[in-house]
């Protein structure tokens, strides 16, 4: 379980905190559009007709041993190898690399409370994900260590307690909002204008907007050392045990264990500043080896596993 830390952590003051969360935001560098709103002006309007559909998958007709269905022509492209430690190259590049490359990535956007209750956090992590069912494990990835640790972190640490809301399409702007670099103090529900409602197990609210929440307790926590620059925290897990659900009521289905996403509509994380919609998906049914053989398509391809393959 996690230790008791969080009573005893150093918190910076609201300048300080407001003016490294500025200074990280200029030195990670997103937003690559020196004017965002030209840019934003010169694109397309939001498909709002655009509804849930699925399509067939590339090659229906696939058969097994086949490999990509682009015709080889992946195999014509060259590859360039990257050591994250090389001489020279900055941490910050590993972290643009990665979060354009990992994706999409689901949002955790984590409600917190502080330990006396007087203040409320509401920020979004894309760091996040389902681990496990039984119990439901989730994980959240914060950037930097507990001894400089931002409200979401600290609350998280001291009280034991989040909510974890999906972030759907119909309050995406008011989601993004959250993230701004306010000074500690200043509540990020007044200045995205989402509405907090009332949790069983946990003190934290959860975002009335959203289509799925879950409660969730600490589980445990795991901090961790730069490699770029040893001695340096650079990153803290958290592992969140879900306590309860909450799912909108149009969204589930009668045995209450599918959500449609024609109404969850997930927003997930891109790369840069970019975030991604999910509006049509294709199903394949995961092959039955027997079915397969019976069939003839392991013909040829059924061979002992040699090591390195």
């Amino acid at each position: 379980m996690a230790g008791n830390f969080g009573d005893s952590m150093q918190r910076r003051n609201d300048a300080s905190v407001a003016e490294h969360r500025q200074d990280a935001e200029n030195t990670v560098g997103r937003n690559p559009h020196p004017d965002f709103a030209k840019v934003q002006a010169s694109r397309p309007d939001w498909r709002h007709e655009e509804s849930w559909h699925f399509t067939k998958t590339i090659d229906p007709d696939w058969k097994l041993g086949r490999g990509a269905n682009d015709g080889g022509e992946s195999l014509k492209k060259k590859h360039v190898e990257i050591d994250p430690y090389e001489d020279g190259r900055p941490a910050v590049f590993n972290y643009k690399l990665l979060i354009s490359a990992i994706i999409p990535r689901p949002i955790g956007f984590v409600s917190t409370t502080s330990k006396d209750g007087r203040s409320t956090n509401l920020a979004p992590f894309s760091y996040t994900q389902v681990i496990n069912h039984d119990p439901p494990l989730f994980i959240i990835g914060f950037a930097g260590g507990f001894s400089n640790a931002k409200d979401t972190l600290a609350n998280l640490a001291d009280t034991k307690e989040c909510t974890i809301n999906i972030i759907s399409e119909h309050f995406l702007e008011a989601a993004n909002a959250s993230s701004i670099n306010a000074p500690h103090g200043i509540s990020e529900w007044a200045l995205c204008g989402l509405t907090p409602a009332p949790c069983t197990d946990v003190k934290c609210s959860r975002v009335k907007e959203a289509v799925f929440s879950v409660e969730g307790k600490l589980f445990s926590t795991q901090e961790f050392e730069s490699r770029a620059t040893p001695g340096k925290k650079s990153g803290v897990l958290a592992i969140v045990e879900g306590t309860r659900f909450w799912v909108r009521e149009d969204a589930l289905n009668e045995d209450r264990n599918l959500i449609d996403p024609a109404v969850l509509r997930p927003m997930s994380r891109l790369g840069g500043i970019m975030y991604g919609r999910t509006v049509e998906g294709c199903e394949l049914p995961r092959p039955d080896y027997e079915e397969k053989k019976r069939e003839g398509e392991t013909g040829g391809l059924i061979k002992e596993k040699v090591e390195g393959q």
